[in-house]
């Protein structure tokens, strides 16, 4: 696996994920049970769990994870080319919910966390203010997501809705986060199509297949496909 591919292609990532077959169940109870996103406990996004990207040596990452009680040990892979490196685990008792990768090798670039659905949008938007965009992206017929970003501050909140007729409301789940490096979430935003946050609203107004006219945000930079990618 190519860890490199996923970094700096965020939204890429999200959107890979949430096409991926068979269909995944999004509401799980399985997944990780996290409310930091809410409670900035113990440290304030984009940090998670003491994790920092851009700023946490890799080594030190994977003993933070190593030591958590709700996690498994994580699985690491090497890029087949060149120094980075990601690593996956589970909740215990649980599914495959998080990952983690270093582009350079050496400090972590990028986390992305499944979540067991226990916190709302009211709760983090409550927490952390109002996100600057949002797109959404179909799952299955009453499975869909919304995508919270939070340029500034360097993370993704992601939000599950009951398909693409349904609407974004403040008691919506959240069912994941990721988080970067502010360089990585600039050139995401930079390559991305995105909808400028307009509060609760129906997902037709924060689609991903809505006309080019509707997006306040549009591509400023395309990016170059790796070689062998």
């Amino acid at each position: 696996m190519k860890y490199r591919l996923f970094v700096p292609g965020l939204l890429a990532l999200a959107l890979f994920i949430a096409a991926c077959a068979p269909p995944p169940v999004l509401r799980n109870d399985k997944l990780l049970n996290d409310i930091s996103l809410v409670t900035d406990d113990p440290c304030e996004a984009p940090c998670w769990n003491g994790i920092t990207p851009g700023e946490t040596r890799w080594t030190d990452a994977l003993t933070i994870v190593e030591d958590d009680a709700r996690m498994t040990d994580p699985e690491t892979r090497t890029a087949e080319n060149g120094p980075a490196i990601g690593a996956q685990w589970s909740k215990v008792d649980g599914d495959m919910c998080c990952q983690m990768v270093s582009e350079d090798g050496e400090t972590v670039s990028f986390i992305s966390l499944s979540l067991a659905p226990e916190i709302t949008v009211e709760g983090v938007l409550s927490a952390q203010g109002a996100p600057a965009y949002a797109l959404g992206a179909p799952v299955t017929d009453d499975q869909a997501v919304i995508y919270l970003f939070y340029p500034e501050r360097s993370f993704i909140v992601v939000v599950f809705v009951a398909g693409a007729n349904a609407e974004l409301l403040p008691t919506s789940e959240v069912i994941g986060a990721l988080y970067a490096t502010p360089k990585d979430m600039d050139l995401t935003v930079k390559t991305s199509k995105l909808h400028a946050w307009e509060g609760y609203a129906a997902f037709s107004t924060y689609s991903a297949d809505a006309p080019d006219e509707a997006f306040e945000v549009t591509p400023e930079v395309t990016l170059t496909p790796t070689p062998g990618g």
